[in-house]
Formats: structure tokens, C-alpha cells, sequence
């Protein structure tokens, strides 16, 4: 929570910032959720899974550390190696019965991550947490390249304050926007898609 903002207002707020950013650029864009109403993470996958040619990015903000001696700032962004293929069902959030990890990496989603996370460290100058590789079920259960964002910790004053203001939402807001027209560039170029990492 942000003063009296809670993290799923935070969330919405950027994703409609995020919305607005590249329907002006021409992109169509689909919301999970347009207000103030609880959505599944398996009913987020299965409307991604239903569009066509689309990417899927999650926003969040993390709660981090409640301990006093470890104030972790920065913002990160996440691809699951390994993701369903076309057609298959979505499966348990177990980890353990998530599908096998001998499929090949997943390098779409690597670099959309990629892309995303450097975009948003290079607009806002926060921590670079670099992009990381988890099998969240949000992300591992969509068909298309998927990230999820931190764009911040909840638990850091400082990047409390930095969430508080207008401007800086948007400065996030239009660096994810930075991130996939980026990859979609790339995609345009007929170049096959670049793992881009970042530490």
C-alpha cells in the first residue's frame, strides 16, 4: 500500500496508463481487468490464450522484505522459461506439475522481458534488478510471449514516494509501451527474436 493507494490500484493505474500509450500508436490492446474486480490468474491466462498474435504483460508491485535491516529498491522483470504450447490445456499452479522444462528455452518472452526491463530502468533511472526466469502461472500458462513487471517495492520509502506521483507512473507506463514496441520491432525486421539479458 502507498499511502492509502492499494497495489491493485497502482496496477490499474499503469496498465490503463499503458492501455492509452499504445492505442495512440496504433496497437489494439485488451485490459484483464477494467475496474475494481478480482480476476482468476487461470482466467487471465485463458483470455490471453484466446487472442491472436498478442504479447501479455503482467504489472505488479512487490511487497519485499517486512525486515528492517533489508530495504530492497529497484524494478525487475520476469519470463518463465518454459511456457504451454499451442493447444495444450492449462495446468495446476503446482509447480511440480507445471509441463516438463526439457522443452526449449523460451526466447520470445526472454527478450519482450528484456526489452521491458531496460526500457523502464533507462526512463525512470530506478535499480536495474535485470530480468529473471520464473515459472509464475500467470506467465507459464499464456501461449505468447508473457512477462510480469515489478515496477517498484512497497516495502521502500523511496520507491514508495516515487509511485506516489502521477508523472512517474507514467514514466513506467510508457517505458512498457518503449519495451513491446520495441519487440515488436524486431519482430517486423524478420530478424529472429534476440535473448536480451540484463543484470
Amino acid at each position: 500500500m502507498v499511502g492509502n493507494v492499494m497495489e491493485k490500484d497502482l496496477t490499474l493505474d499503469v496498465a490503463q496508463r499503458v492501455d492509452r500509450i499504445l492505442q495512440a500508436r496504433g496497437l489494439a490492446t485488451v485490459l484483464t481487468r477494467v475496474g475494481d474486480s478480482y480476476i482468476s490468474l487461470a482466467e487471465r491466462a485463458a483470455l490471453t490464450n484466446r487472442m491472436h498474435d498478442c504479447v501479455f504483460v503482467s504489472i505488479h508491485f512487490n511487497e519485499g522484505s517486512k525486515n528492517a535491516k533489508t530495504v530492497t529498491s529497484g524494478v525487475e522483470t520476469y519470463y518463465a522459461d518454459h511456457q504451454i504450447t499451442p493447444g495444450a490445456p492449462v495446468i495446476s499452479w503446482l509447480p511440480f506439475l507445471q509441463r516438463a522444462s526439457s522443452q526449449s528455452p523460451n526466447f520470445e518472452s526472454q527478450s519482450l522481458a528484456g526489452f521491458i526491463q531496460d526500457a523502464v530502468v533507462t526512463r525512470t533511472q530506478a535499480v536495474n534488478r535485470g530480468t529473471k526466469a520464473e515459472q509464475f502461472f500467470v506467465i507459464a500458462n499464456v501461449q505468447h510471449p508473457a512477462v510480469l513487471v515489478e515496477g517498484g517495492f512497497l516495502s521502500n520509502q523511496e520507491d514508495i514516494a516515487k509511485l506516489g506521483s502521477e508523472e512517474y507512473r507514467e514514466q513506467i507506463a510508457t517505458a512498457i509501451g518503449d519495451g513491446i514496441l520495441r519487440y515488436r520491432d524486431v519482430l517486423k525486421s524478420r530478424q529472429p527474436p534476440l535473448a536480451v539479458g540484463t543484470e
